[in-house]
């Protein structure tokens, strides 16, 4: 079977599971996934993608697994508690043919705790049975030449290794089980200290290398529904957040409302309080450039703040990214796809993503407009004004007079 333990997810999984437990434990969540691709036909291979849900829902933490948590410093003990006692449960994960031909409906429905650990192996699960079903035959080598193509240019680019930092960040959309590990096992070995780390906890538990993450845009997007006001719910967030880890995984996630509305919420307070900030879609140069104006404005100094960059990424798009801001502030980038399924053939473009909490519509209107997933186009409207973001129309008439 794809997924054998439930550490095979990200670390920010993990994280944001901690808050629920702790601030929201009566949460309820809704997810949807979605195919990008256009002409990808995911239904004949519905059983086989049930069949292995229904394993992952077999599946329990172990002691050893247990124990690793624990080690991790901001992982409380009462949290693990609860993981000892978890499991996934079939009745919340549902699988179907959509509405549109070639189309699958996944959903996941339940308590926020009880749903939040489906996404990133229902995921690996769907990218590895498309793969395996599609390419049955398909040799490695390829897949390796790239990758280490790749480690060759990170060392002629910084041979030092004295500031290019990369994780992998590909547990969603590899290609395998088995191409992850050799990916991860290949960086750890010979990317030297370039390579910082990776966002799948089994793997960093197996390779002995850093955990990675912090928040999602489900986390943001459930506040929401949780928070007191509309407008305020990016603050409420934050602050929960601050609260749950007093300082501790400060990379606060800036576009799930655009970064106009990231940087009027992130004052002098949360400039200081939180490391950086992560960058996941629009313009990496321009996002850049007006988070360390904001620093700058706030009396904060960049050169001790953290630029996190994960949007869409590989590796000549880093570096470029590496020598605007060197000498200017930390960074590091999070490259998923283009090292954990880049082997020749085209990737899925999948996601999975939280839809309502508590029963009411949640979205993400970032700087993209191609990645906001709302089922409510007259909430999806609100939360446009709300939080002052203009429409695509409008936004595409902003950008062409401004060219």
């Amino acid at each position: 079977m794809i997924i054998n333990s439930l550490l095979d997810t990200d670390l920010y999984k993990f994280s944001m599971m901690q808050v629920v437990l702790h601030q929201f434990p009566a949460a309820h969540a809704e997810y949807r996934f979605k195919c990008r691709n256009e002409h990808v036909n995911l239904r004949p291979y519905i059983d086989e993608i049930r069949e292995e849900v229904r394993h992952l829902c077999s599946l329990r933490f172990k002691q050893d697994e247990l124990d690793y948590l624990r080690s991790l410093r901001f992982i409380k003990s009462d949290f693990v508690d609860f993981l000892g006692l978890f499991q996934l449960s079939e009745r919340h994960f549902f699988i179907g043919e959509g509405d549109s031909p070639n189309e699958i409906s996944i959903e996941a429905k339940g308590p926020w705790l009880h749903t939040i650990l489906f996404e990133i192996p229902v995921l690996a699960i769907v990218n590895e049975v498309y793969f395996r079903n599609n390419y049955p035959s398909m040799d490695l080598a390829e897949g390796r030449r790239r990758l280490q193509s790749k480690i060759e240019q990170v060392h002629a680019f910084d041979p030092e290794a004295a500031f290019f930092r990369v994780a992998e960040y590909g547990t969603r959309r590899r290609f395998s089980r088995e191409w992850h590990y050799e990916v991860v096992r290949t960086l750890r070995e010979q990317m030297g200290q370039c390579f910082v780390g990776t966002s799948n906890v089994l793997l960093a538990r197996e390779y002995d290398t850093l955990p990675l993450g912090t928040m999602g845009h489900e986390y943001l997007q459930a506040c929401q529904a949780l928070g007191p006001r509309l407008r305020d719910s990016q603050i409420f967030a934050f602050e929960r957040w601050a609260r749950e880890y007093r300082g501790d995984l400060g990379i606060a996630l800036s576009d799930v409302y655009g970064l106009d509305a990231f940087l009027r919420d992130f004052d002098l307070y949360f400039c200081k309080l939180f490391d950086g900030a992560r960058h996941d879609s629009g313009d990496p140069f321009e996002w850049g450039e007006r988070m360390l104006a904001h620093y700058q404005s706030h009396r904060v100094d960049p050169k001790n703040k953290s630029l996190i960059f994960s949007d869409g990424l590989d590796i000549p798009l880093a570096m470029k990214i590496a020598e605007r801001f060197k000498d200017r502030c930390k960074t590091s980038f999070g490259i998923g796809t283009n090292l954990t399924n880049d082997m020749g053939v085209p990737a899925l473009q999948i996601v999975m993503k939280m839809v309502r909490c508590n029963g009411q519509p949640v979205a993400k209107i970032s700087d993209e407009p191609s990645k906001t997933m709302c089922d409510d186009p007259a909430y999806l409207a609100y939360l446009r004004h709300v939080f002052n973001m203009p429409t695509p129309d409008e936004a595409a008439t902003i950008a062409r007079d401004a060219g």
